[in-house]
């Protein structure tokens, strides 16, 4: 005999009918029609009903254990995971790292509801819905990449807050290269753009945001003054890259525009921070590291296949001189000792090319990645030497209060970095000396207006 259970609400209509069945007043056949069961149905519940009464008409398997049920062992190691080890993982991304390096096999919702019963939510915070139109996706991979940099603190105080530039095809949500930059720089789109180039191809499009590494910002016309006497389009290093590519670039005017690179941020500010942390990173080496082993995981979990079968990146051109197109440009006037500067570089132009003179001359001095400078004039590279420095540099130099300036070379000699400015120490004010006028009563310095015979600079000088 069971012993007495709850009966559901389903549970407690069936015993209504079968007790209208028993008093003879319906038979088997309408009973079932009103159950929704069948005839044959409706008989085993009223044996059932006969033998055991209420207690019959519950499941069977009701206060079983079921078979599939995980064990202890597996939940408390579950639980001491998602407490240590893979301490702030999201449920979904510890599911995962639980299947590949741990060989536990649970569902999401099983993961959810042990970590649930031990007190622990889900580090990943939601917010409330709202109705939004997303539009279309690109048909083709490769016609438009979404880039933009991400600040955060990528290390979790570990080792100094980075920037994570990164670029995800519209079409299929893959992220084709990104790398970790010490701040968001044309340096770093540089990188980007010619990682992307490799490995893919060239895109049709860029969609950005109106940052002033894309586009100069102000009135028209408000670029250097030998740009404007030329008449040539103001316009910035990466926007002049993306010319000479022939890359489209589009400007979004507001963050949901570019919707998809900002989720991006947000996916990897958490599953990428995790596998940083997992990893011990604390370098921007180390980081990414941890990046180019990351990325082809998650193109594999969240790319989506496109509507359109194909690339629509072009390819690389067989003559493009990769050190020649990513790099940073500068338009100079040679002057009339063949010696350019650019910046606190001289470089002096040798005769070459046919030509023994170049004065009055507009080079174009290329700054390469590896910090090399090279010069050209109409597209032919010169011979080129560093120039000895000026006059007042020398005793600048002299004096201590500057470095020598450094040779450089088209592939050795690093980047100029950005000096820091450090603040002037205030000075406190001069003191006059004890014999200085200054000192002198007022009526002593003033005494000679009753003497006419007294000279006033005699009386300052005694």
């Amino acid at each position: 005999m069971k012993e007495r259970l709850t009966l559901s609400v389903r549970e407690q209509k069936r015993l209504v009918v079968l007790n209208e069945v028993e008093k003879g007043k319906m038979v088997v056949r309408e009973a079932a029609e009103v159950l929704g069961i069948s005839e044959r149905q409706g008989w085993r519940l009223l044996a059932a009903y006969r033998e055991e009464g209420a207690a019959g008409l519950a499941h069977g398997n009701r206060g079983r254990k079921p078979v599939q049920v995980l064990a202890e062992e597996i939940r408390d190691r579950v639980v001491e995971l998602a407490r240590e080890k893979y301490v702030g993982f999201n449920h979904t991304h510890l599911t995962e790292m639980l299947w590949e390096e741990e060989g536990i096999e649970v569902s999401r919702p099983s993961v959810r509801r042990i970590l649930f019963a031990a007190g622990m939510r889900s580090p990943k915070t939601r917010r409330a819905s709202k109705h939004r139109r997303r539009r279309e996706r690109y048909a083709q991979e490769g016609m438009l990449l979404q880039v933009d940099g991400s600040r955060h603190d990528w290390l979790e105080g570990r080792g100094p807050e980075l920037t994570l530039v990164a670029g995800i095809d519209d079409a299929t949500g893959k992220v084709p290269f990104a790398l970790f930059r010490e701040e968001e720089d044309a340096q770093g789109y540089f990188l980007l753009l010619r990682g992307i180039g490799k490995r893919q191809g060239i895109p049709l499009a860029i969609y950005h945001d109106r940052h002033g590494i894309f586009e100069r910002s102000g009135l028209e016309g408000a670029g250097p003054v030998a740009e404007q006497l030329l008449g040539e389009e103001p316009t910035t290093q990466v926007g002049r890259l993306l010319k000479e590519l022939e890359i489209e670039s589009i400007a979004a005017r507001s963050p949901q525009a570019k919707g998809r690179v900002e989720r991006l941020f947000g996916t990897l500010q958490d599953r990428l921070v995790s596998q940083l942390r997992l990893a011990g990173a604390q370098t921007l080496k180390e980081a990414n590291g941890v990046l180019k082993r990351f990325l082809p995981r998650f193109n594999r979990k969240f790319a989506v296949p496109p509507a359109q079968v194909g690339s629509a990146y072009r390819p690389v051109p067989a003559d493009l001189v990769w050190d020649e197109v990513f790099c940073f440009k500068y338009y100079r006037t040679v002057g009339a000792d063949n010696v350019v500067t650019c910046g606190a570089q001289r470089i002096r132009i040798f005769p070459c090319n046919g030509r023994q003179n170049y004065h009055r001359a507009r080079v174009e001095i290329q700054e390469r990645m590896d910090g090399g400078l090279a010069v050209y004039y109409q597209r032919k590279c010169l011979a080129v030497k560093p120039a000895p420095a000026e006059a007042p540099v020398l005793r600048v130099q002299r004096r201590g209060r500057l470095a020598p300036q450094e040779s450089f070379s088209p592939s050795a000699s690093p980047l100029p970095q950005e000096k820091k400015q450090i603040p002037k120490k205030k000075l406190p004010p001069p003191k006059p000396a004890p014999n200085h006028p200054w000192r002198k009563s007022y009526k002593k310095l003033f005494a000679h207006k009753n003497e006419p015979s007294t000279d006033i600079f005699t009386e300052l000088l005694t």
